[in-house]
């Protein structure tokens, strides 16, 4: 094992350079939707390689990113191979969620005030593209001989799924790591997380004057019938509960809701999309099915009225794979001692890109830099942030962890 001195001196020197590296990062917009990414990661490209990295760019066919509702995307890699070994896989996303309103700081600035640095993407995930390269960086001037190679993996579509991002890099076979950290924060290390499901619902009925309704198939009587029982399956979900720690029950919110023609007319149309967290002892495909049935039930009380249903996104929650253990162990360790508390391992009720890699069989964890809580990073939220003595804390923490896991 090396010791902590040794690679947290190089990190310690480049905290600085770190932060600037993230600033720039957050001054280029590359927000999903819309999803026009190209030009972030061609920037991030730049900045990799005025460290001297080889940076890969693989950009994604364009009717496979309209596919997944995005405009651009290119996929960056970068490998440094120390000598024969296994491959690990550093993996963070540069796309970033609308900033929306209500900050007290331009989103795109990088700001740092009061010991947080404030911005669009600083917590997720634009911090651990800094981690993970500052991690390299020390590995590889650090001039210890490590018995394996190190793949930088940074993808712009987590926000919209991830499978244009890690899924693509796996399924094309330019990438075959053995282990995966992706994103994550700097008190815990995630080794599972929830599935999400994404349903499109149209309810369509019958358009008519106001002043002859009955004429008309109300659309909007009868989703408001599907939408009160969705919210007391929602209720129904806080009985069912997880065995994962940090997990504690599935969810279902309907985010996005619009319908209706004129105030004087019958609705003849209402379309919702509805979201729902699938824990890990879940099996998605029957939750699919459940909530279908569901919805359709509701409806079929009314006449005249007709209902489709169409899946947007179904990721699949992850889980630990042999050999995830000792990666656990590893990072847990190597982060409690340098954070100085003890860091656990659990799970996140969340959904990440971290599923890719499990999936295809690779051990993996969730580990970067940020606070204790997505509710203290403020994340998709105004005022999204990090603590700035983090950034450095979490690159030294991914850095021994790498280098004891290609000890030789």
């Amino acid at each position: 094992m090396t010791k902590l001195s040794d690679l947290s001196a190089l990190v310690d020197r480049d905290a600085e350079a770190a932060l600037s590296f993230l600033r720039k990062l957050v001054r280029v917009p590359s927000d999903n939707p819309p999803g026009d990414c190209a030009p972030h990661a061609e920037a991030t490209a730049r900045l990799l390689e005025e460290f001297g990295f080889r940076v890969e760019r693989y950009p994604v066919p364009a009717d496979l990113v309209r596919r997944h509702g995005m405009i651009s995307a290119t996929n960056l890699v970068v490998r440094h191979r120390f000598a024969h070994g296994p491959t690990v896989a550093l993996n963070a996303h540069g796309d970033v969620v609308p900033p929306g309103e209500g900050w007290s700081v331009d989103p795109y600035a990088g700001e740092i005030r009061d010991g947080w640095m404030y911005g669009r993407g600083v917590a997720v995930s634009k911090s651990d593209i800094a981690t993970y390269a500052f991690a390299l960086r020390a590995l590889v001037e650090g001039g210890r001989p490590l018995a394996g190679a190190v793949e930088l993996h940074i993808t712009y579509d987590e926000e919209a799924g991830g499978e244009i991002g890690p899924a693509w890099l796996l399924r094309e076979g330019i990438s075959r790591p053995d282990y995966a950290i992706c994103p994550g924060f700097s008190y815990e290390v995630v080794t599972a997380h929830n599935g999400c499901l994404h349903l499109a619902v149209e309810v369509r009925g019958k358009s008519a004057h106001a002043a002859r309704p009955e004429t008309g198939r109300d659309a909007l009587r009868a989703a408001t019938d599907v939408l009160r029982r969705l919210y007391a399956y929602a209720d129904e979900l806080k009985e069912r509960r997880s065995n994962v720690p940090g997990i504690a029950s599935p969810s279902c919110v309907v985010g996005l809701i619009e319908g209706g023609i004129n105030t004087n007319v019958v609705p003849d149309k209402v379309s919702f999309r509805l979201d729902r967290r699938v824990t890990p002892e879940e099996n998605p495909e029957t939750v699919e099915r459940e909530l279908t049935a569901l919805i359709r039930g509701a409806a079929a009380g009314h006449e005249g009225i007709f209902v489709e249903i169409r899946r947007i996104l179904l990721a699949r929650a992850f889980g630990p794979v042999p050999g995830a253990d000792r990666l656990a162990d590893i990072v847990s360790r190597r982060a409690t001692e340098i954070m100085g508390e003890p860091v656990p391992t659990g799970g996140v009720p969340l959904y990440a890109d971290a599923r890719h890699y499990s999936e295809a069989g690779v051990p993996t964890v969730m580990y970067g830099a940020g606070p204790r809580t997505l509710l203290d990073a403020n994340a998709h939220r105004a005022d999204e942030r990090i603590p700035v003595d983090c950034l450095a804390k979490a690159t030294a923490v991914i850095a021994h962890a790498v280098a004891d896991l290609l000890q030789p």
